[in-house]
């Protein structure tokens, strides 16, 4: 186990410095001047010049992103170039904070109730529960995050309750948890665009493992049904079931960009439109690297729980 650890973490830090490539790479590529788009487009030559001398930008590009990659490894992330006086650490760690506040209440809710949804539609399978389910199911699936949002939206905050805001008043520098009430509507579209995925894998695999001879045979012996799901069903399930979920955070991770921009809530999503949009390139870098860091690291926490579940795979170490 600790060799299949280290093999997969080496992995993942080759996978990493790929991304740190494109990423660097690709960004670099984005339309426009830096030093212009800081001084603004009536900046003298000069200025600009100058500016750039001091962003470093004068360099080869491969000069740049080993400098960039020098800092970054050693946790300088450097200054935001849209707001001189902010480091881009203090930026990205106020709104990772409320973007974790998203990804675990959308965790917390999301994956208990595919459950309970997907195991009743594999139990009542081609019943009229099992129809309403999977027909919701595939409608959720069909509709885009921030058409999602946008209808939580238009529910709940405009035309029909009008009971919660229709977006964040909350600032940057303020943590989601001293108003929670903001959380409600974005958490809301968040586990609508995930629940599907994670229901329709839950109920194809529990007909599946209902399907086999040891659950007949289980059930010929007399083996009572709640044992029968909770014993066998539940255990055979289980390693597909850590592998969806670890899609669906990731997932997540993706999906927080349109719907925090929905509701202007202030986390990495939003940051990240806005630093594109502003040609920000030190807070787009950082947290591009910071995303692709958690879906690796959740990659490799699958793969790892997948194997000590799966007892063929088990054996073979």
């Amino acid at each position: 186990m600790a060799r299949l650890i280290a093999g997969r973490l080496l992995t993942g830090l080759v996978m990493l410095f790929v991304i740190s490539v494109a990423v660097f790479f690709f960004t670099q590529a984005l339309p426009g001047n830096v030093a212009t788009a800081v001084l603004g487009r009536n900046a003298t030559p000069e200025a600009v010049e100058h500016l750039r001398e001091q962003l470093g930008l004068n360099h080869s590009v491969i000069h740049e992103y080993l400098s960039w990659l020098g800092n970054l490894l050693g946790g300088n992330l450097g200054n935001s170039l849209a707001n001189r006086n902010l480091t881009v650490g203090s930026i990205v760690g106020g709104r990772a904070q409320n973007s974790l506040a998203l990804v675990v209440l959308t965790s917390v809710i999301a994956f208990p109730l595919a459950f309970v949804l997907g195991l009743t539609a594999a139990r009542r399978r081609g019943g009229l529960l099992d129809t309403v389910i999977s027909s919701s199911v595939l409608v959720l699936m069909a509709l885009p995050e921030f058409v999602i949002a946008v209808f939580v939206v238009v529910f709940f905050a405009t035309s029909v309750f009008h009971v919660l805001p229709a977006v964040s008043t909350l600032n940057p520098s303020e943590s989601a948890w001293e108003q929670p009430e903001l959380l409600v509507l974005p958490v809301l579209a968040l586990v609508l665009g995930a629940l599907p995925y994670l229901t329709q894998m839950v109920r194809a695999t529990m007909i599946e493992v209902l399907e086999t001879e040891y659950v007949s045979w289980a059930r010929l012996n007399g083996v009572p049904e709640r044992r029968v799901i909770w014993r066998h069903g539940l255990r055979n399930s289980a390693a597909p079931a850590v592998q969806v979920a670890t899609i669906i955070l990731i997932y997540l991770t993706g999906g927080i960009v349109a719907v925090e921009t929905v509701f202007s809530y202030p986390g990495l999503g939003l940051a990240l439109v806005e630093a594109v949009s502003q040609r920000d390139l030190p807070v787009v870098q950082a947290i591009t690297m910071l995303l692709a860091t958690a879906a690796v690291l959740l990659y490799i926490l699958s793969d790892v729980i997948v194997i000590m579940l799966t007892p063929k795979l088990r054996t073979r170490l």
